[in-house]
């Protein structure tokens, strides 16, 4: 791990640790409220994890905090992934030099007088990621799949969530492998600043 990742890590954890004992100390937690079973068949507290009943605000504060600082770092996992990963290096295929030299690409809706390439990779087209949009197709699939049944039983659950996130990542990473694999990879300069 390196030295900057380490860091960041234990600033957060010094931020959190106090602010999650302070929470700790907020409202208790309250008596279970639940439905009748033998009234109805829907099980709206039903889940495969256990969770509270309650938090207090100060805990949905910290809760939160770490969801924020979790996305943050899945996006930054993505971004480089999808910058890194898939992306040729730069001394493994020839790209397009700075002045146009022998593999200058030419794409004239994106030149312009004060503005052109400097470097365009294309796209992998890798059987990976094939492999890897037909199976996140095929999960947003079941996922929604799954949503829409829950929604249609009488028995609905607290599975909503979980099906709609499954459903919505999926079509995020298909985005991201679409990206990563069948997008080329360009670099643009452009002149900025004001005409004399």
């Amino acid at each position: 791990m390196r030295r900057n990742t380490v860091v960041i890590v234990a600033l957060v954890v010094t931020v959190l640790l106090p602010m999650w004992y302070v929470a700790l100390h907020g409202e208790p937690p309250s008596e279970e409220v639940a439905i009748d079973e033998s009234v109805t068949e829907l099980r709206p507290l039903q889940g495969f994890v256990d969770t509270p009943n309650k938090l207090s605000p100060s805990q949905v504060g910290v809760i939160v905090w770490v969801a924020l600082f979790g996305l943050v770092g899945v996006l930054t996992a993505v971004h480089r992934f999808m910058n890194e990963a898939v992306r040729p290096p730069d001394d493994a295929s020839p790209a397009v030099s700075a002045d146009g030299g022998t593999s200058a690409v030419s794409l004239p809706w994106l030149q312009t007088d004060r503005r052109w390439i400097v470097e365009y990779h294309d796209a992998s087209d890798a059987i990976e990621g094939l492999v890897a949009m037909g199976g996140l197709t095929v999960l947003a699939i079941v996922f929604a799949a799954l949503f829409t049944g829950e929604y249609l039983t009488l028995g609905r659950t607290q599975y909503f969530g979980i099906y709609a996130t499954g459903m919505f990542v999926s079509l995020a990473l298909s985005t991201v492998a679409y990206y990563a694999w069948f997008m080329p990879h360009i670099e643009v300069a452009e002149q900025r600043g004001h005409e004399p």
